[in-house]
């Protein structure tokens, strides 16, 4: 599927690619792609993306019929929710915050602890966790095939198969994968508009690569590494260590998330236990707590208040427009 197409659809403004002349290699490594990846044996189709979002609105798809996708990834709030922790299906806190959907293309494996491998194993959890949408897949295909909107929009999606567990999560997968990060300050920036961005944001920028080592886990376009680091928060969540307890450096380590449209998507953290982005900065350069588990990439850093606010500015220019979605229309 082309990224272009996909922003078309969004009314998300593309500008043509000139280098500012002092561009480096490092600038390169951030820059967006232009297509989106899809698994070879889950495809995109249109239809397929449609029936996933479909889905993704979906509150049959819960055992109460209270809840669906987008009551933990509201795409107002950056596909997260604004509060320190996800509410599940019995109005209780869950352990974790909500992760974020955006650029799930990119990312593997998913879950703040890294236990589902594929978007399509993801999408299963919270659907049959008896803390979160609380229904048995097999009991959802008993409620969708018995929907003659859905049953036909199967039959159309997926031939010969129709609605299965496997079918419910492939659709919604294709759907999630279609979440693409919105267009940013910083990538007018990194496309050669020189004005795109503050200079405050280019400092930030600058000590982001550079003297606060950030870069070190958050790289690439989608700024993430797709592993686990004990960032010395001081929660006792065991995090990647619960699949991995022979493995020191797995204790309280947890997904590197994407830093794409921060802004929108605070508090802060796994557990959502820091409000804003300064607090967050302040936080990794502080190293955190100092034990075995630590990642070697974290350390204390010395930076003046300056310096923190443009670190700040600078997390600031991920951050485009808010995406305008529209809900679907769910057959009866």
């Amino acid at each position: 599927m082309s990224f272009f197409r996909y922003a078309s659809a969004f009314s998300v403004l593309l500008v043509s690619t000139v280098w500012p002349a002092w561009a480096t290699s490092s600038l390169e490594d951030f820059k967006r792609p232009t297509t989106i990846p899809f698994p070879a044996d889950n495809p995109y189709t249109p239809e397929k993306a449609a029936l996933g979002k479909a889905l993704f609105f979906e509150p049959r798809l819960s055992g109460a019929e209270n809840m669906t996708c987008a009551s933990c990834h509201n795409p107002s709030f950056g596909w997260e929710v604004p509060v320190e922790t996800a509410v599940g299906s019995q109005n209780t806190r869950l352990g974790r915050q909500a992760p974020t959907v955006l650029g799930s293309a990119w990312i593997h494996p998913f879950f703040w602890d890294g236990r589902a491998a594929t978007a399509e194993a993801q999408a299963k959890g919270p659907i049959e966790s008896p803390a979160e949408m609380n229904l048995p897949l097999e009991v959802a295909v008993q409620r969708l095939s018995a929907i003659k909107g859905y049953s036909a929009w199967f039959d159309q999606v997926f031939p010969g198969t129709s609605v299965t567990p496997d079918t419910i999560v492939a659709a919604i997968a294709t759907f999630e994968r279609t979440v693409v990060p919105s267009y940013a300050p910083f990538d007018a920036w990194v496309d050669g508009d020189a004005d795109a961005i503050s200079d405050s944001a280019k400092r930030g920028f600058d000590l982001f690569v550079g003297k606060a080592r950030c870069a070190g886990c958050h790289t690439g376009w989608n700024f993430t590494d797709n592993k686990f680091h004990d960032i010395g928060t001081t929660d006792a969540d065991p995090g990647r260590g619960t699949f991995e307890p022979a493995n020191p450096k797995a204790q309280f380590a947890f997904k590197t998330p994407s830093l794409r449209d921060i802004a929108q998507r605070g508090p802060y953290m796994h557990n959502g236990k820091v409000p804003t982005l300064q607090a967050a900065v302040e936080h990794y350069l502080s190293g955190g707590i100092d034990r075995p588990s630590r990642s070697s990439l974290m350390a204390p850093v010395d930076l003046t208040a300056a310096d923190i606010q443009d670190l700040v500015e600078f997390l600031h220019s991920l951050t485009g427009s808010r995406q305008v979605v529209a809900l679907p229309v769910l057959p009866n």
